[in-house]
């Protein structure tokens, strides 16, 4: 009962007593200096002061004023997470550090995916997506790194993609004048801005910036690897195929091919349908030259040299091992040359069959002039094993 009544004291009253009777050289407390003790606190009541219960609640409310109502909370942790797209963690403690203001939190968080993009970048980005863009006269074709499939699926990653292909198109070179195939690395970019318009990356920027940024949304190194610009010549057509595609001007593998007709045609709709299917071929067989006489004599003679020791081993004369070694070079140049190849969609005919057939169709000489295949992450060691990685790239 005692302690029950003790409890429903006002707690100045129970802190004054207790820190009275624990100051005083003895072990309990004259009724003197408990009087004097409650008549020290009547008085801070009557001066103007609160109740030290009043006070307790007050300093409750001014530690709860420095931090929003959790509700709030979740509001700004939301409201934050939707513009920047950043992890819960990172977007909680620069609300934290900013005292909960959602702008400053916003300019901390890029801040800090800076640092964290700069460290990341030694990284292996192999994966990721290529984009896409063609006018009249030429296509762009860009490879945009990641480390994982996840983010090369992510819409902030693609829309960049596909914006730097687009402007990639609109930069003017003396080399682009000739008809053909262009590489390109990040100096082309050098002197020319981005802008974006996405809701999580906007304005104008320089294109490493705009990387930069992407990388801290998406906490992963991200890095532009390489472009190729094809061109045409006035009389000819350009055509172009994805594959693996999540959207138009996007995909994991390229392929484009450059058609040449003599004179007027007006038929285009057959150039540009037989083109297209050729592209799909450049994708599904792998060519590596144009044609049979395209192939360097190196890699003939490599490739004569390994049949000849194969040919060798099944114990034949000199005279079948030839036959064997001839029958099996044509072979390799109908998987190597383009116009070798079979036809994909037909395999009765090849590829110079098909063109032929498309002159006559349009009355017109028409020839394949260059092709280009490109596929995501080719060329690039992954280094999955290794403690710290490094980005390769061919």
């Amino acid at each position: 009962m005692a302690f029950a009544r003790a409890v429903r004291r006002p707690i100045g009253v129970f802190y004054y007593s207790v820190s009275g009777r624990f100051s005083s050289g003895n072990d309990y407390s004259t009724v003197a200096s408990k009087l004097e003790t409650l008549s020290q606190y009547k008085s801070s009541v009557s001066s103007g002061y609160t109740s030290p219960v009043r006070g307790f609640g007050s300093f409750i409310r001014s530690f709860s004023s420095e931090a929003p109502a959790v509700s709030d909370q979740m509001s700004l942790i939301k409201q934050l997470r939707e513009r920047t797209s950043a992890p819960i963690k990172d977007v909680k403690a620069s609300l934290v550090e900013c005292n909960w203001d959602l702008e400053a939190a916003q300019k901390d968080l890029r801040k800090r995916g800076k640092v964290l993009a700069s460290k990341k970048s030694s990284r292996t980005a192999a994966e990721g997506m290529l984009a896409v863009a063609q006018n009249e006269g030429k296509v762009v074709v860009i490879e945009l790194n990641c480390e994982t499939d996840f983010v090369a699926r992510n819409e902030i990653f693609q829309y960049l993609a596909l914006a730097m292909a687009k402007h990639a198109l609109l930069v003017e070179n003396s080399s682009q004048q000739v008809s053909g195939v262009l590489p390109f690395g990040p100096e082309l970019f050098e002197e020319f801005k981005l802008n974006l318009d996405h809701p999580k990356v906007n304005g104008e920027t320089t294109v490493s910036n705009a990387v930069t940024e992407v990388a801290a949304i998406m906490g992963e190194n991200v890095k532009f690897r390489r472009g190729f610009l094809m061109s045409k010549s006035s009389a000819g057509v350009l055509s172009a195929y994805l594959h693996t595609s999540p959207q138009p001007g996007l995909g994991r593998i390229a392929g484009i091919v450059s058609l040449e007709v003599e004179g007027e045609n007006t038929q285009l709709e057959a150039i540009q349908r037989v083109g297209s299917e050729l592209a799909m071929q450049v994708v599904a067989a792998k060519p590596l030259f144009l044609s049979k006489d395209l192939v360097s004599s190196e890699a003939i003679a490599n490739e004569r040299e390994i049949l000849k020791s194969q040919a060798e081993s099944t114990g034949k004369n000199q005279m079948a091992i030839e036959k064997i070694v001839e029958g099996r070079l044509r072979k390799y140049f109908e998987e190597v040359a383009l116009m070798e190849q079979k036809f994909i969609l037909n395999d009765a005919i090849n590829i110079k069959t098909l063109v032929d057939n498309l002159s006559k169709e349009v009355g017109s000489p028409v020839k394949v002039t260059n092709f280009l295949r490109v596929e995501v992450g080719e060329g690039i060691e992954r280094l999955e094993a290794s403690d710290e990685p490094v980005a390769q790239t061919a």
